[in-house]
Order: structure tokens, then sequence, then C-alpha cells
């Protein structure tokens, strides 16, 4: 059986949610620049145009790419051979989000489970 420290879960997901707020998927980063480059309505090219500065300046301000930082949603698969140790699961995710949100000047979007 697999020990996890769920200290390392705490500290790896501020760290997951901090990059996700300040950079895109290459893939879709690389996806709005070629449209930026293609598109033909100008108002549609400056709104492409101004996303890409967004990521540009997000990643060299270490920044968010928008002030709208949204909801954390986490998916994680633990298998059934791992045990956490200093604390639950949940407790380290809730408090990594936490930590990543502080820490990374994040803009807390929901006060409250909206369900």
């Amino acid at each position: 059986m697999k020990e996890l420290d769920a200290r390392k879960i705490t500290e790896t997901v501020a760290e997951l949610c901090i990059q996700a707020n300040r950079q895109l998927p290459k893939d879709l980063e690389g996806c709005i620049r070629c449209s930026a480059d293609k598109e033909t309505n100008p108002l549609g090219r400056g709104i492409l145009q101004d996303l890409c500065a967004n990521m540009d300046a997000a990643r060299k301000l270490e920044i968010p790419v928008c002030q709208d930082t949204g909801m954390a949603v986490i998916f994680a698969e633990v298998g059934q051979d791992v045990h956490i140790v200093h604390g639950s699961f949940e407790d380290a995710v809730n408090r990594g989000v936490a930590k990543g949100y502080q820490e990374g000047l994040l803009r807390c979007s929901v006060a409250a489970d909206p369900l």
C-alpha cells in the first residue's frame, strides 16, 4: 500500500490552481493566436488580439489571465491501494484550493455553494 501525505496534496492543488488561472493550455493558446491571425472581422480580430495580450501579460506579470477566476472543480482518482496520511483527501484538496486562491491573489468568485 502506498502512503500519500495530505500536505503534499494541498501543496500540489494550490500550485495547480495558480497555474490554471495564469496560463492556458498550449493547444488552446495556439488556437486563440491562430484565430486572431485569421479573423477577418475587425471586431472579432480585436477581441482575439486582446485575449492574446492578456495571455502575454498574465505570463509576464504572473497574474490571472482573467479577473473572474470561476469556480474550482477538481477531478481526481485515488487508487484503492493508496492511504492518505496527515488528513483526509477532501480536506487536503479544499485546503489546496483555498491556499492557491490566497497565494495566487485570485478573486473568490463564489461566496457560497450555488447548489
